[in-house]
C-alpha cells in the first residue's frame, strides 16, 4: 500500500511539472510573438477579403494541426459566421501518396502549393523542428507564386526561420510543449481573425 501511494504521489507531481512547463513555454513564446501572432492575423483576414485562401502544411502531429485549424476556419471557431476558405494540404491520400510514390515525399505539399496557390494566399507551414524538408519547399515553392509565408517553429526555427515571411518560434527542445504552444497560437490567430472580419467594426459604430 505504501508503494502504491509513493506510485500516486509520483504520478501528480509528474502531471504538476508537465503544466507548469507548458504554462511557462506557451506564455513565454505569446508574450515574445504577440505583435507577430496579431501581424499573421491580420495578414489571414486580408487575404479572406480579397477572396485568397489560407493554406496550411504540416507532418505528423503538425499534420493534425493543420486540418484542426483548417476546420475551426471552413466550419466555424466560436462566433456563428459564414465559412472561410481554409485548406489543409495534410488531408487528400491520394494526392499525397500518387506524389510520394511517383516523385518523392519531399514534394506532397509543393506540388499542391504550385497546383492550388494563388497570389495573395497564405500559406501557414507547421513544423516543430523547422527543417522538414517537404514543408521548406512548399514555402519555396510558395514564395516563387507571391503568397505570403508564415512558420509555425520550434527549437531555433531551423531552415524555415530564414526563409519565411513572418517566423512564430517556440524556443523550447520539448516536442510536445512546442505542439501545446503552437495549438494555443492557432486558436489566438482563429479569434483575431473571426474578430478583424466580424467584430471589430461593430465596437466603432
Amino acid at each position: 500500500m505504501h508503494a502504491c501511494r509513493e506510485r500516486g504521489f509520483n504520478l501528480l507531481q509528474n502531471i504538476e511539472e508537465i503544466v507548469k512547463s507548458c504554462i511557462e513555454t506557451g506564455e513565454r513564446f505569446i508574450r515574445k510573438n504577440a505583435s507577430a501572432i496579431a501581424g499573421v492575423a491580420e495578414k489571414i483576414a486580408s487575404a479572406f477579403l480579397r477572396d485568397r485562401k489560407l493554406l496550411i502544411c504540416g507532418n505528423g502531429g503538425s499534420a493534425a494541426d493543420a486540418q484542426h485549424m483548417a476546420a475551426e476556419f471552413v466550419n466555424r471557431f466560436q462566433l456563428e459566421r459564414p465559412p472561410l476558405p481554409a485548406l489543409a494540404l495534410t488531408t487528400d491520400t491520394s494526392v499525397i501518396t500518387s506524389i510520394g510514390n511517383d516523385y518523392s515525399f519531399q514534394e506532397v505539399f509543393s506540388k499542391q502549393v504550385k497546383a492550388l496557390g494563388l497570389k495573395g494566399d497564405v500559406l501557414l507551414a507547421i513544423s516543430t523542428s523547422g527543417r522538414s524538408k517537404n514543408v521548406v519547399l512548399a514555402v519555396e515553392a510558395a514564395k516563387k507564386q507571391g503568397i505570403y509565408t508564415v512558420g509555425l517553429l520550434g527549437q531555433d526555427g531551423g531552415k524555415l526561420a530564414g526563409i519565411v515571411d513572418a517566423a512564430l518560434i517556440v524556443e523550447s527542445d520539448v516536442t510536445a510543449r512546442i505542439q501545446e504552444a503552437h495549438l494555443l497560437a492557432e486558436h489566438i490567430i482563429c479569434h483575431l481573425v473571426d474578430y478583424i472580419l466580424f467584430q471589430k467594426h461593430l465596437e466603432t459604430e
